[in-house]
């Protein structure tokens, strides 16, 4: 949830590094040697060894997951760290000053490529083919990537979606820009089903009454359709509204739903799920162009707001997370407890249009972690384990985790990596943002750069066997044995 807070001539600045023969920030192979590491028992251990958080920057993990590396950020990206997003060899890795390019073809020696200075909070990132799809839910004074910020009360003020052509990863080249109403804090890549084009699903919150392009009510998303042969026709083409009745109103415990924070999509499904503020939704995405609620949920007793959603690989459960305190408070911790900014895990009963949701059970990481560590639930991704839903997550500072909930009402943890605090005496931002499987590895944008993990294939017997060509965490496809 962090939110800092007419197209023009698009300018933006390419720092690639191979081609300019300038230094490659070094690739630290774990154990970095200024980190002690630890080695704990795995998560569900019951007893000190397991609840001992570690020192300053102190490496601690369970025996199967390992880091074989860590990529340092380089100006003019050493910014926040945010979304990944993944390309054959290649993982694209969004910052709030921009996007870089990582070769990771070996995953223990990852090596930046370019790295293309446009800030604009979030950058939200996605890739399909030749193009790359970055979202500003920060108020520019104009679309370029050389614009400085300005208030959103000002009418020319800019936000919206940036789109790159990366046919050639050591120099992408901006093509686009279409504004969103409230911007977009993060964007879904949704394939049309004629294959012509791609939807992006825009979601956007916030509005104020003394924001022009942001008004109240706004209980919508935007679509943008790209077509892919002619990406600079980019669009809006519909902002349906999702909550006629206004959504929830909100409380002392939760968030009023003002649109979404983020949307998943299961395109082969027709399936998508939102996670709105207030609200948890399921949508039939049949018509690509006019998706349907299906099923609202709400908590108002734990959950505080509603940030991202991931379903299992048949497509019978979500995973919604709460973002309790925004990303930047201390809530893994005694005094917060294990429900609240936590995951909530629930069924997909009923078929096509009529399916529901139906609440099975919480998952928190079972290690406490110290008050001055912004700690909570946040971006995450299916390992594809055949017969089993696993998932590893990103929680800040409280490090990356994996989880199984192939007994939704009983999952339980099965491996973690984790630094210790950046700062013993104060609460301090910083962790792993999102950590994404990708090709038999994990790969986390931590704010201190690029880590990569490795998995102990046997204890986690076939994890490491997939190849997948290109991954968006938030457009989910079937992946069969």
């Amino acid at each position: 949830m962090i939110k800092f807070s007419t197209p023009r001539t698009r300018r933006f600045q390419v720092v690639s590094l191979a081609a300019a023969g300038l230094l490659i920030a070094s690739v630290m192979v774990a154990p970095p040697t200024n980190a002690q590491v630890v080695t704990q028992p795995a998560s569900g251990t019951t007893g000190d060894a397991a609840n001992t958080i570690p020192g300053v920057d102190e490496i601690a993990s369970s025996p199967n997951l390992r880091q074989i590396a860590n990529l340092p950020k380089q100006a003019p990206l050493n910014a926040t760290n945010s979304d990944i997003a993944f390309q054959g060899n290649y993982a694209f890795v969004g910052n709030y000053n921009g996007f870089v390019v990582y070769d990771i073809a070996r995953p223990s020696a990852p090596a930046i490529v370019s790295q293309v200075l446009c800030p604009g909070s979030q950058n939200d990132i996605s890739v399909y083919g030749n193009l790359l799809f970055l979202s500003t839910d920060s108020s520019r004074s104009n679309d370029s990537c050389n614009s400085v910020a300005q208030s959103a009360t000002i009418k020319e003020s800019w936000e919206g979606i940036k789109v790159f052509d990366i046919s050639d990863k050591t120099s992408p080249r901006y093509v686009k820009a279409v504004e969103t109403n409230c911007g977009s804090h993060t964007h879904t890549l949704v394939p049309a089903k004629d294959g012509t084009s791609v939807y992006l699903y825009v979601s956007s919150y916030f509005p104020s009454d003394t924001f022009p392009d942001c008004q109240p009510p706004h209980d919508s998303i935007s679509i943008v359709k790209v077509p892919l042969g002619a990406p600079t026709d980019a669009a809006v083409v519909a902002t349906p509204n999702l909550f006629p009745d206004g959504g929830y109103k909100g409380s002392g415990n939760g968030t009023a739903t003002s649109g979404c924070h983020d949307i998943t999509a299961y395109p082969a499904k027709d399936l998508a799920a939102g996670a709105c503020m207030g609200d948890g939704i399921l949508m039939d995405i049949s018509n690509r162009e006019a998706p349907r609620v299906t099923d609202r949920v709400r908590d108002t007793k734990n959950f505080a707001f509603w940030h991202s959603a991931t379903f299992n690989n048949s497509g019978t459960k979500v995973v919604f997370t709460d973002e309790l305190g925004g990303g930047g408070a201390a809530t893994c911790n005694k005094k917060v407890g294990p429900d609240k900014g936590a995951d909530a895990i629930y069924d997909v009963t009923g078929s096509g249009g009529d399916r529901s949701l139906v609440f099975r059970s919480y998952y928190k990481i079972p290690r406490e972690n110290a008050d001055t560590e912004n700690c909570v639930a946040h971006n995450g991704s299916l390992i594809p384990v055949p017969g089993r839903d696993i998932m590893v997550q990103s929680w800040y500072q409280g490090g990356v985790s994996v989880w199984d909930f192939t007994d939704s009402a009983k999952p339980k943890e099965i491996g973690y990596w984790e630094r210790g605090p950046i700062n013993a005496d104060q609460l301090t931002f910083g962790g792993t943002w999102s950590a994404y499987y990708y090709n038999g590895h994990i790969y986390s944008s931590d704010q201190k750069g690029l880590d990569v993990l490795e998995i102990d294939d046997q204890s986690i017997p076939g994890a490491k066997t997939r190849h997948f060509t290109q991954l968006n965490v938030q457009t989910q496809f079937e992946y069969r044995d």
